[in-house]
């Protein structure tokens, strides 16, 4: 890949080269972010989908199913198997909804703590370390990066930072 010096003109980084280099650093990065924990996954028989699904539920106790269903934007049928296979293997418990008893509301149980834990520590490990390496100025630009490529307002929204907040 050519070693193009984006110093020259500010918008030299937006050539198709550099565009071209910028998706295959996201492969790339996903490739290597991922191996570990697929590894793990593959011992337990689950893939991507039922590590994004721990995930979530881990970060997001008491998630309910059509939340889960709007983050990872996949059919019922999908998460219905991903999930039916967590629940029977005992690594997520669903409860019924304090006001609405049809409502699923998610947890992770001490068995799906511990694997999210395992599948996330290098993960978390590689974030830091690059994060460390780049400096803030870097980690900033590459979480205006990562928010640009989003496709949704609401998910942008997400991530939006309280006023007063360090940038």
């Amino acid at each position: 890949m050519a070693d193009v010096k984006s110093a020259a003109s500010p918008h030299l980084f937006l050539r198709e080269e550099e565009l071209r280099q910028g998706i295959e650093l996201l492969f790339y990065a996903y490739r290597d972010f991922t191996a570990e924990p697929d590894a793990m996954l593959a011992r337990y028989g689950f893939g991507r989908a039922h590590h994004r699904v721990i995930y979530f539920v881990g970060r997001y106790p008491q998630l309910t199913v059509t939340e889960l269903l709007g983050i990872l934007r996949i059919t019922k049928q999908s998460l219905s198997r991903v999930l039916g296979q967590l629940v029977r293997q005992g690594f997520i418990l669903q409860k019924p909804g304090p006001r609405d008893r049809r409502q699923r509301l998610l947890e992770l149980t001490p068995k799906g703590v511990e694997l999210e834990r395992q599948l996330s520590e290098n993960q978390r490990q590689r974030v830091a370390k690059a994060y460390r390496e780049a400096g803030a100025q870097a980690v900033e630009g590459f979480r205006n990066v990562m928010l640009g490529i989003m496709g949704s307002d609401a998910d942008r929204a997400k991530f939006a930072r309280p006023p007063g907040a360090r940038r």
